[in-house]
């Protein structure tokens, strides 16, 4: 492989982002695209991204919104012929470009992650019904009204099949030892403050 090929960027890319050595096995068939419920909404699609990381454009790919469309449905993965980690590789890319701090403003998902990750964080478990009602009314108080009107359908069929219960907003179910899984959150916590530090003094 020539050197020319083996941009700074690519290199940056494959040392700080989850599963980055993976990128340069994309062969831009395009499946990925094809394959994601948001395709036609992503200034980037992926195998585009991965084009962009070798050809050196690397304010160009870690301020795009790219990166933030990603979902987790892992269609991507499974359906990508050579099997590379696409999910892994957007979600680092984005981690990525907001702890060097130049993610861009508009993060389509990072609303809807921070949610989910304090919702669960709580007690070890998601409290759907909780966690619900936080993404329904994120955009203001008339927007959740709405949404919830909207849905309305869906959530009494989940309580006549009993998949949500109305007591569980007032405590909800966790893990067994609260404070073990605290103590895990914390650890990691700290790991990964270490690893960010130590990266960042080199």
């Amino acid at each position: 492989m020539s050197e020319q090929y083996r941009n700074n960027f690519l290199r940056e890319v494959e040392k700080n982002v989850e599963e980055g050595e993976w990128v340069k096995m994309c062969m831009q068939c395009g499946v990925c695209s094809g394959s994601c419920p948001l395709g036609p909404h992503w200034e980037h699609p992926p195998q585009e991204i991965f084009m962009m990381i070798r050809a050196n454009k690397r304010e160009e790919v870690l301020t795009s919104s790219s990166m933030w469309m990603c979902t987790s449905c892992y269609n991507c993965m499974a359906r990508c012929p050579r099997g590379l980690p696409i999910t892994h590789i957007m979600h680092g890319l984005a981690h990525y470009a907001k702890r060097i701090g130049i993610a861009p403003k508009e993060q389509p998902t990072a609303k809807f992650a921070q949610k989910f990750w304090d919702n669960l964080a709580k007690k070890g478990r998601v409290n759907e019904l909780k966690l619900g009602l936080a993404l329904y009314f994120m955009n203001g108080f008339s927007e959740g009204v709405k949404t919830s009107l909207k849905m309305k359908d869906i959530g009494l069929g989940m309580l006549k099949t009993k998949r949500m219960n109305p007591l569980e907003i007032l405590g909800g179910h966790g893990v067994k030892d609260q404070s073990g899984f605290q103590k895990m959150l914390q650890k990691a916590t700290e790991l990964e403050s270490a690893r960010v530090g130590k990266e960042q003094g080199k």
